[in-house]
């Protein structure tokens, strides 16, 4: 049904973010679009590297999600 992407910040807090994306969303597009989601949220600094996020799926294994929104979690 949508994605969680958590984002490590500089203090030392994880944010998370609920992207609605379709279940074959790339794992790159889905980062992308939490971290400028919260980039313009004005919290503190999230780290940029790709690698330090967690990107989970929640929901069937259908995913028939057709747009990417996001929405803070």
């Amino acid at each position: 049904m949508f994605w969680m992407v958590a984002l490590l910040a500089l203090d030392g807090q994880q944010y998370v973010y609920r992207v609605y994306a379709p279940r074959d969303a790339l794992p790159a597009d889905l980062f992308w679009a939490a971290f400028h989601c919260h980039e313009e949220g004005g919290g503190p600094r999230v780290s940029d590297w790709f690698d330090t996020a967690e990107i989970r799926w929640i929901g069937d294994a259908e995913g028939t999600g057709k747009e990417l929104t996001v929405h803070q979690y």
